[in-house]
């Protein structure tokens, strides 16, 4: 079976002595590997479901500015902290020598396509089965510097530390006793549900897929990150006109 090399994230065999890629000893056994890897998947599930939940409750009662930054202050560290365990096999993850202008193209299009798509499905169905079109500007139009914030919180962070946490540290471990195949879809499994929307795992867990897909066959992060921000982005600015859209505003 192969693993990533823990120091360079290539590929190489889990019985192997020395990295292929980057010569350097491959000290953990093949049991150990697959024990830790294993575990800290399971800290980390556990982890990220209960900061959902606790996210959650707290948000819905509290829906205040201060609230949503400390939400999103304790998933960025609790990103971080994750990544500390694994911060050579990430560090790895951030580089440009396998992408070309065919990825780099898909990467600039293919997210174009998911953000129309879903954006007008998503709120049709939520419509129809929840009587709620939504439309994220409402629940900051309260703050000042409201376009700033919908920036920070649906297009900034999400692309840099959910592809930092679901296809860095979660896929990286998973990895070390699971195939290609069940960690791309394991990783956008656990990426879908930690939304907490039935109508938004329609799409966000094929979404997954495609970004495990990318940041596997090139083996860098960058790509889903440029996939994430332009999806959000876009699905932000389809909001923002859709607000400023409305008559309700000029009363």
């Amino acid at each position: 079976m192969e693993i990533p090399c823990p120091h360079c994230n290539k590929p190489v065999f889990s019985l192997d002595t020395y990295c292929g890629h980057c010569g350097k000893k491959i000290n953990l056994k093949k049991e150990q590997k697959e024990k830790n890897g294993l575990q800290l998947v399971i800290i980390f599930y556990l982890s990220f479901l209960v900061f959902g939940i606790v996210s959650y409750v707290l948000v819905s009662e509290s829906a205040t500015l201060v609230t949503e930054i400390a939400v999103e202050a304790v998933f960025i560290l609790l990103t971080l902290l994750f990544c500390f365990f694994d911060f050579k096999g990430i560090l790895a993850l951030y580089n440009w020598k396998e992408i070309n202008w065919k990825i780099l193209l898909f990467s600039l299009l293919f997210p174009v396509f998911t953000a129309v798509t879903v954006y007008y499905t998503v709120g049709w169905l939520n419509n129809l089965i929840f009587y709620d079109y939504g439309n994220v500007f409402y629940d900051y139009e309260d703050y000042d510097n409201t376009v700033f914030w919908v920036l920070l919180f649906y297009t900034i962070i999400p692309p840099i530390f959910e592809e930092l946490a679901f296809r860095g540290f979660l896929f990286n471990q998973l990895r070390t006793f699971a195939n290609v195949t069940v960690t791309i879809l394991a990783t956008a499994f656990i990426f879908a549900l930690i939304h907490f929307s039935y109508v938004s795992l329609l799409w966000i867990f094929p979404f997954g897929i495609v970004l495990g897909y990318v940041r596997h066959r090139y083996n860098t992060l960058w790509l889903g990150m440029i996939i994430h921000f332009i999806h959000n982005f876009l699905v932000v600015c389809l909001d923002y006109y859709y607000y400023q859209q409305d008559s309700l505003l000029t009363l």
